[in-house]
């Protein structure tokens, strides 16, 4: 019998490292075959939940905020569309990308799990950030999201032009900080095991098989 597992995967839409650790940990699950049966749960973190509605050149962010020389944040750049393009994901990110704010996201991602579809609307998110070059603030680039995820675009509108969900996406925050998690990804396996950051599927699948053996 499969051994069931609770993957906790806490990321933000404008991280590159979470797309390219969900992709690593779904290809470690494939290769694991019948030995677990995952159930993914998709956590709120904003890596910039002060962003102003215009957002922010993706150079002149990661200058700021790390002290990166334009240089060294086209490096990066070029190490992370190497690593998602491993994983079969195409990273379009370029000199003139904008960061942008993230909650709104969220608060569709709290109800897509409600209609069974959080995996599929993650996916879609990332696809309209990370590939397309959209601004996931914006609204119309969100519903879209949402019809491609399978999801009612009327009932997507309604919560984005409300307040709906953003009390138990601020509580989910506040959870998952409290518990220590203070960078994404942050993948967390029945309440008990860590693992972080962007890893290969080769580190899913051993640290999976591990924990599998320890039950």
């Amino acid at each position: 019998m499969p051994r069931p597992i609770r993957i906790d995967f806490v990321s933000d839409i404008s991280c590159p490292w979470c797309i390219i650790g969900l992709r690593g940990l779904k290809i470690a699950l494939e290769r694991m075959g019948d030995t677990v049966a995952a159930e993914i749960h998709f956590q709120p973190f904003e890596l910039n939940p002060a962003m102003a509605p215009e957002g922010e050149n993706i150079v002149e962010h990661i200058g700021r905020k790390y002290g990166a020389t334009p240089e060294q944040s086209a490096a990066n750049r070029a190490t992370i569309r190497e690593r998602a393009a491993a994983v079969g994901f195409t990273m379009a990110m370029g000199d003139t990308s904008r960061i942008y704010n993230s909650f709104d996201a969220h608060r569709l991602l709290h109800w897509a799990a409600i209609e069974g579809r959080q995996a599929a609307l993650k996916h879609a998110l990332f696809d309209s950030y990370f590939t397309r070059g959209e601004d996931i603030s914006d609204h119309d680039v969100l519903l879209a999201a949402a019809v491609r995820a399978d999801l009612s675009e009327d009932d997507a509108r309604a919560i984005l032009t409300s307040d709906r969900y953003s009390a138990e996406v601020r509580e989910a925050e506040r959870l998952w900080q409290g518990r220590g998690i203070q960078s994404v990804p942050a993948i967390v396996i029945d309440n008990r095991y860590l693992i972080s950051g962007g890893q290969p599927p080769e580190a899913f699948e051993q640290a999976l098989r591990q924990i599998a053996a320890e039950a």
